[in-house]
């Protein structure tokens, strides 16, 4: 299944249905990864519904927190609909490898979906991506070639 992200990921899909605010997502799994000498406590985007509402609505992510999203490999694209928060994300291989890191900025609300900023991973080997609060790799000497562990590929999906 695609895993859309935060925002919403997409990967050529400029339609999806959406979720609101107050619509239950269901509970998420949590995993706290090590990147270097940070821990960030990391909620798990498990299903279709946790995938679409990413990081939507969220006023404030404590400072270690972020969220996962398990992609199928290839490029990864996030947009910023309905986020209020800036965020960093950081797009990983198939080992848990940071390949990119990326800064986000909320979208005006009032811009149609197709004209909403996306950001759009360089490689086509992405296989995991990781949102946290704006700047939080640079603030934690975390920068591309890092590797996560435990590897997000060893971590079990949940059944929904």
């Amino acid at each position: 299944m695609l895993f859309v992200a935060v925002l919403f990921i997409t990967l050529g899909f400029s339609a999806r249905a959406q979720t609101g605010p107050d619509d239950d997502v269901g509970p998420l799994a949590k995993v706290t990864l090590h990147i270097g000498n940070a821990s960030l406590n990391t909620a798990i985007a498990a299903t279709p519904a946790q995938d679409q509402r990413g990081l939507m609505y969220v006023a404030k992510l404590p400072d270690n927190d972020g969220m996962l999203f398990i992609l199928p490999v290839g490029h990864a694209e996030f947009w910023m609909k309905n986020t209020l928060i800036p965020l960093s994300v950081a797009f990983l291989d198939k080992s848990g490898v940071i390949l990119e890191i990326h800064d986000m900025q909320p979208a005006d609300p009032t811009l149609p979906d197709n004209e909403l900023p996306r950001t759009r991973s360089d490689s086509d080997q992405v296989a995991y991506a990781i949102e946290t609060n704006l700047h939080w790799y640079a603030l934690n000497g975390i920068k591309p070639g890092d590797k996560i562990t435990p590897p997000p590929g060893t971590l079990v999906k949940p059944v929904p």
